[in-house]
C-alpha cells in the first residue's frame, strides 16, 4: 500500500495583508503557469496541484475578498479589493479545491521553482 505524502503547513497573504490564509499540502517543489488570457496578464506562478478545500482555510479578510469570473464563468479568481493581488482560485465544475498564487506564500522562493506550463488558452 502506497504511503500518503507528508503534509506541510503554509501561510499566505495578499500584498497589504488584508487577505490571509493557511493550507496544507505536500512540500511545494514546483509551480505552474497558464497561458490563458487572464493568467498571462497577471503572470502568476501557481501551485502545481490543487489544495483540497478541507486543507485550506481563509483566516482573515473575507469581506475584502472579491471574485472575478470570465469566459466560461466556472473559475473563481479571488483577489484583494484593497491591493488588487490575486491570491488563489477555484473552479465550480471540479470542486477539487484551490490553486494558490505561490507569490503570496510566506517563505517560498518562487524564482527557484521549476515550472510546468498549462495550456489554458485551449480550454
Amino acid at each position: 500500500m502506497a504511503q500518503e505524502p507528508k503534509l506541510h503547513p503554509y501561510r499566505g497573504s495578499c500584498h497589504c495583508g488584508t487577505i490571509q490564509f493557511q493550507f496544507q499540502t505536500p512540500l511545494i517543489e514546483k509551480g505552474c503557469r497558464c497561458n490563458c488570457s487572464i493568467c498571462k496578464r497577471r503572470n502568476a506562478i501557481m501551485s502545481d496541484r490543487y489544495v483540497p478545500a478541507h486543507l485550506f482555510r481563509l483566516t482573515a479578510g473575507a469581506t475584502s475578498l472579491k471574485c472575478y469570473r470570465f469566459g466560461d464563468r466556472v473559475v473563481n479568481h479571488y483577489f484583494c479589493s484593497n491591493c488588487g493581488i490575486y491570491t488563489f482560485h477555484d473552479a465550480d465544475i471540479s470542486l477539487v479545491g484551490y490553486r494558490i498564487n505561490l507569490g503570496c506564500v510566506e517563505g517560498l522562493d518562487i524564482q527557484s521553482l521549476p515550472l510546468r506550463d498549462i495550456d489554458g488558452a485551449s480550454f
